[in-house]
């Protein structure tokens, strides 16, 4: 387990400098965690109780419509955060469902424990801040992927950014996550030179 909390640890200190004491004193909230395969961590409804670093495994945050339709909308998998992030921060209940893949560990920290360091720790505060600016680059890139890109160009741009994602993610959720499927996704992988 104290390859978990080194990997936070980097993680944390490549996104905004923290003393050592605060670092430990942040670090002293995580407690580690795991769960099953196709273990739902987060209902719609429900409120997210958690910040999650992933140390093994991989999950997936989907949107689940009234016609039982889903809609894959972000993968996490180690060195990264998870859990449904807007449910978390604006203290609501969430709109989508946080789910394990593969069965996984992580270290996790409680909500009213994560607000109660941010009050008290303005470095932490600058370090969320980060972390969640960078979260939004990403969904606005990815939402300009959804609008303009072609099936061939969203598909080439997830492997630039996540290369190793074919082997960690079944191909039928990287299908969803490109708005395809899977028999066109297959097509595809066959077509790309990888």
């Amino acid at each position: 387990m104290e390859i978990a909390y080194t990997q936070l640890k980097n993680l944390l200190l490549a996104m905004h400098p923290l003393s050592e004491a605060e670092l430990e004193d942040f670090l002293s909230v995580w407690k580690p965690f795991t769960a099953n395969r196709k273990e739902i961590l987060t209902e719609v409804g429900a409120e997210e109780r958690y910040l999650y670093f992933v140390t093994e495994g991989v999950q997936r945050v989907y949107y689940l419509d009234e016609q039982d339709r889903e809609a894959t909308l972000i993968f996490t998998y180690a060195p990264s955060f998870g859990g449904v992030l807007d449910a978390l921060m604006l203290q609501q209940p969430s709109r989508y469902f946080y789910e394990t893949l593969t069965p996984s560990k992580f270290l996790r920290v409680a909500n009213i424990d994560l607000q109660n360091k941010i009050q008290a720790m303005p470095n932490l505060a600058l370090l969320i801040n980060k972390g969640l600016s960078n979260a939004l680059s990403g969904v606005l890139e990815r939402q300009v992927e959804l609008q303009c890109f072609s099936s061939e160009e969203k598909f080439v741009k997830l492997l630039k950014r996540s290369p190793h994602i074919l082997q960690l993610v079944p191909h039928k959720y990287l299908a969803n996550y490109l708005g395809m499927d899977a028999t066109n996704f297959s097509k595809l992988i066959n077509k790309i030179k990888i």
